[in-house]
């Protein structure tokens, strides 16, 4: 295992996709503008656009004041990393939860963490199991 007190090398992969397997998914910016072609998550009171088009992943998110997400989640960018097992990837190391596993949609499993202040979501795909 690679050392994490080591510092990382400008042609290095991070050590989350290096040694722990993850792949990068996308990235969420929380935004307050309407976006064409926006589409409406009910259960979750928020709007995404952009992640079906985006060439690297963007996806904008307008959340409704009575929104239950974190404010973390509303209010900074996160990066998301797909994962085989969130259950086990949370398990094995000491990560601060910010959401615990749930469903957003069927097949998909996410949970949040913070890291130095900045969200991270971890992606779980049904495929994966």
């Amino acid at each position: 295992m690679k050392d994490v007190s080591k510092t990382r090398q400008d042609h290095e992969q991070p050590l989350c996709m290096e040694e722990w397997g993850w792949k990068y998914h996308h990235m969420g910016i929380p935004t307050d503008k309407v976006i064409q072609g926006e589409r409406y998550l009910p259960h979750l009171k928020f709007y995404v656009s952009g992640f079906d088009t985006s060439p690297f992943g963007i996806e904008w998110m307008r959340f409704d004041k009575d929104c239950p997400i974190s404010d973390i989640i509303q209010s900074v960018p996160h990066i998301a990393f797909e994962v085989e097992d969130i259950d086990r990837e949370l398990a094995r190391r000491d990560f601060e939860i910010i959401s615990e596993p749930g469903s957003p949609s069927g097949g998909v499993r996410v949970a949040m963490i913070l890291h130095n202040g900045s969200p991270i979501e971890l992606i779980e795909f049904e495929r994966n199991k």
